[in-house]
């Protein structure tokens, strides 16, 4: 490389080269930092909690967990088991709610957002602006389940709300 002139056309071929493997590899390598993993839950936002329980509980025979209040995401949940994954019942707590401007909307309660696993939330997140997905906060809030979650805007995800959660 030392003899080759720097206005050569080897020379620029040679960088012309370079630069296109450090761009494959760049894309390589930042589609292997993080990878989406099981369904964890879909979830329903429901205008009766207890009703809701009830038809699970005792009409479907499912494992149904505790109410959970959730204040710093304004909601009360609830866990139903179906072997494979999960379903979120999501009830407003108080009126600036999410869920309760949801259910002002769908009196009768429906599918809120599906959750994700990833196996690296933060560099999912990097990932995922650079793509110009938005995301619905700044940083990682915890979940239901203790772990970190952010939401994407479910504009960019095909009308789908989108949760994803550190597994």
């Amino acid at each position: 490389l030392a003899r080759v002139s720097s206005d050569s056309w080897e020379l620029k071929s040679f960088l012309y080269v370079l630069n296109l493997a450090v761009s494959l590899l760049s894309k390589i390598l930042s589609s292997c930092l993080w990878k989406l993993g099981r369904l964890n839950h879909v979830a329903i936002a429901v205008p009766d909690l207890e009703k809701a329980q009830s038809l699970y509980k005792d009409v479907l025979g499912a494992q149904v967990s505790e109410t959970v209040a959730l204040p710093e995401h304004g909601v009360y949940t609830v866990f139903v088991e179906l072997g494979n994954t999960k379903l979120e019942l999501l009830h407003p707590l108080g009126e600036k709610s999410p869920i309760a401007s949801f259910l002002q909307k769908n009196k009768t309660g429906g599918m809120h957002h599906i959750c994700i696993e990833v196996d690296d939330i933060k560099a999912a997140m990097t990932e995922l602006k650079k793509k110009k997905i938005r995301i619905l906060s700044e940083e990682p809030k915890i979940g239901a389940h203790g772990k970190p979650v952010i939401f994407l805007h479910p504009k960019d995800c095909h009308g789908v709300l989108v949760e994803l959660e550190q597994a």
